[in-house]
């Protein structure tokens, strides 16, 4: 436990100083998040006299907001590399992204539907089957969105091919259900926090490298498991797997995160 516990540690470390050190470029894809997301929100309504063309307008706007997303993904992943990227590196990503956002806007479609629709359909049948049914669709959603929080992450590091890709967000999810859990709740808080910056900082872009680094990190343990054949899988030398990225992220003070050309 206290292994997990210090990976978890570092991870939330790790996240931190790779988001303020890129402050200006997390700021930027936000940026570019509120403005693909005020399409679908605003424009419709200018269509309303066109209700087809509204609908058609609304799908469109909000599938490109899971393109964006995973575009964003893809570039993020290079500052949890210890990189950067630029704007060449975007619309480079985004040529091959897209694919994968629209996937994951319709796995998004399908875990909202499952919510706001079958969920409380069994509900209100007012009857054993239906409550059971009920309760079996629930924890099929929660377990949906525990799992594919990492599809960004996993389509950006493992597979290029979309239905490994969701297979391994199951298989990850099973794997690491502490880790899981404690990643929805984290991204939950972040999404507070970045309600108060107008999205700006941490936002999207926040959680998406949140998600990548956590994967990133998680990865050693598979590594370690594999260079180690019958080894515990309860016991994995965290400490011993992090000195690398310990003695690359390194440690700082208060001073030099608010005052960084006094150091």
């Amino acid at each position: 436990m206290a292994y997990s516990i210090g990976m978890i540690g570092f991870l939330i470390k790790k996240t931190f100083f790779d988001m303020w050190d890129n402050m200006f470029r997390i700021a930027l894809v936000n940026l570019g998040f509120i403005v693909s997301a005020a399409f679908p929100i605003f424009v419709p309504s200018l269509l309303a006299p066109f209700p087809v063309a509204a609908i058609l307008t609304l799908l469109i706007g909000i599938l490109w907001c899971f393109v964006y997303l995973m575009t964003a993904a893809l570039s993020l992943r290079n500052i949890s590399d210890y990189g950067s990227f630029g704007f060449a590196d975007f619309f480079k990503n985004l040529k091959i992204a897209w694919p994968a956002g629209l996937v994951m806007g319709l796995l998004v479609f399908l875990l909202l539907f499952l919510l706001i629709t079958v969920i409380p359909w069994y509900l209100g049948q007012q009857s054993i089957i239906g409550l059971l049914l009920g309760a079996l669709i629930f924890w099929t959603f929660v377990i949906g969105i525990l799992s594919f929080q990492y599809f960004p992450a996993i389509r950006s590091r493992l597979d290029t091919k979309l239905l490994k890709v969701i297979k391994k967000c199951f298989l990850i999810f099973f794997d690491n259900p502490g880790l899981s859990i404690f990643s929805l709740i984290h991204n939950l808080v972040l999404l507070v926090i970045s309600a108060l910056l107008a999205f700006l900082f941490p936002g999207p872009a926040g959680i998406l490298l949140y998600m990548d680094e956590a994967l990133r990190l998680r990865l050693l343990k598979y590594d370690w498991l594999e260079a180690n054949p019958g080894a515990n899988r309860r016991k994995i030398p965290w400490d011993a797997l992090l000195i690398d990225e310990r003695d690359r992220t390194g440690s700082r003070s208060l001073k030099s995160f608010i005052f960084p050309w006094k150091d």
